[in-house]
């Protein structure tokens, strides 16, 4: 696993990740993306709370293959303060 922080140019198809492009490569899509739950934990959210209403991010793991063939596996969240899709961690 690399954790990665990057962002990155996702195209989506009803509603899922379709596409992505990350380090100047094309991956597709290559399995059924899953939907992403925040993973801040229960008391860190219970303590926003008071001041600020948890809203829990839009987030997906797929499986993605390049060109060259090249599958990995991504983790992908929307950024709703910088408007920005961004990779928080890849698997090979």
């Amino acid at each position: 696993m690399m954790q990665v922080g990057e962002v990155v140019a996702v195209w989506l198809k009803e509603g899922r990740p379709n596409r992505l492009v990350w380090g100047s490569r094309r991956f597709r899509v290559t399995d059924s993306p899953t939907r992403l739950g925040d993973d801040l934990p229960e008391s860190f959210l219970d303590a926003l709370a008071f001041t600020h209403p948890p809203r829990l991010s839009v987030g997906w793991r797929f499986q993605a293959t390049a060109d060259d063939g090249e599958a990995r596996m991504f983790d992908i969240r929307w950024d709703d303060h910088r408007l920005v899709w961004q990779l928080l961690r890849t698997f090979d």
